[in-house]
């Protein structure tokens, strides 16, 4: 089995030899931050799945924004080209919860913390995380828990 890394290396091959510029950039940028992420500290590691993982969803996240900052500077080409690049990275990244998955796994530990009022976010958050790690946005959960705790 190989792993993510292995994957993203295998698919940046494939892309160059498809002359796919931009499927090539998003994963040589992605593999950057990757390798950036190995050595960041005081001495280099391998990154584990799970890690890569939160590197593409990094990735992911920025080009959303970067798409948003566009946007609403009325550069739509490039809004359009970092959504794309967004798309690619996605590919890669496990199938985001839907609002309604979301809500029935805050509702489930707002019940299981006996939480209630905004003082209970930390112990229902400390519930939810493990559950949507790599699924869920953390501002789409903090909104979620907060929705479910205001009543």
């Amino acid at each position: 089995m190989t792993t993510l890394k292995e994957q993203l290396h295998e698919d940046l091959t494939a892309a160059i030899k498809a002359r796919d510029e931009l499927r090539s950039a998003t994963l040589r940028l992605t593999l950057a931050s990757v390798t950036s992420a190995e050595v960041a500290g005081k001495e280099k590691r391998e990154l584990s799945d799970a890690e890569v993982l939160q590197v593409i969803g990094k990735e992911s996240k920025k080009r959303r924004e970067a798409a948003e900052a566009f946007e609403g500077a009325g550069r739509t080409e490039q809004a359009a080209r970092e959504r794309a690049e967004g798309g690619v990275l996605e590919a890669y990244l496990p199938k985001q919860l839907t609002d309604e998955e979301l809500a029935g796994i805050v509702a489930a530990a707002v019940a299981e913390s006996g939480a209630s009022g905004p003082q209970g976010m930390g112990a229902v958050m400390k519930l939810v995380r493990p559950q949507v790690e790599g699924k869920a946005d953390g501002g789409r959960v903090a909104a979620a828990v907060k929705a479910a705790l205001a009543g």
